[in-house]
């Protein structure tokens, strides 16, 4: 479905709250689309009033898929806290089995490790890119886009740039494929509004590409 579609699409975020999660909700909400909010707790004050919400764990694959069956699109934007990495591939497994039962694409917002970096290795192998106290989350990341690989789900996987942070909302950004996308000094960052403007551009719009990167 296309973003001048009467309507706008039906997409359902699960991690909604979280920072990538909540800006990309507000992207979409200002596309003109429905959104779903899947929350594991109380709803933010900053949550758009025009969002559904529905409160549930993304590792319950039944309730899930009884959430996916009437999206167009779900956005898998989930994060573990510190010292939870182990949760995120059952999390991944359960969203893709969900997703394949509903039959409805799903896109998660991964990791850079899985990134070639400038030199040719692997973004999680050089320190410049993912320093050593994220190393945890950075595995996690290798492992999700792997449960991806194998899965028969249709699946896309968005690697942010080795710095995401809040900022301000460009709407400009550079698609890497699966190169760690750089600046002209070696720096690789985006903002978590601009990620959620790459985000929404390809599931109104989908690409070949199953992993694609982005940063400015």
């Amino acid at each position: 479905m296309r973003a001048d579609d009467a309507e706008g699409m039906k997409i359902t975020v699960v991690g909604a709250a979280g920072m990538a999660g909540s800006r990309i909700v507000a992207e979409a909400v200002g596309r003109g689309h429905r959104v779903t909010a899947v929350l594991r707790r109380a709803r933010p004050d900053t949550l758009h009033p025009q969002v559904e919400v529905v409160h549930g764990d993304a590792t319950d694959g039944g309730h899930m898929a009884e959430l996916f069956a009437d999206a167009d699109a779900i956005v898998g934007a989930t994060r573990p806290a510190p010292g939870q990495e182990d949760t995120v591939v059952p999390t991944a497994t359960a969203l893709l089995d969900a997703a394949a039962a509903a039959g409805t694409r799903i896109l998660f917002v991964g990791g850079c490790a899985p990134l070639r970096a400038p030199g040719g290795g692997r973004a999680f192998d050089d320190p410049a890119y993912v320093p050593a106290a994220y190393r945890a989350i950075a595995a996690a990341s290798l492992a999700q886009l792997e449960v991806c690989r194998a899965h028969s789900a249709d699946w896309t996987y968005v690697s942010p740039p080795a710095l995401l942070e809040p900022g301000p909302r460009t709407a400009r950004y550079r698609r890497g494929g699966a190169d760690l996308v750089v600046a002209a000094d070696g720096s690789s960052w985006i903002s978590a509004e601009d990620l959620a403007v790459a985000v929404l551009d390809d599931l109104e719009r989908p690409a070949r590409e199953r992993h694609f990167s982005v940063g400015y």
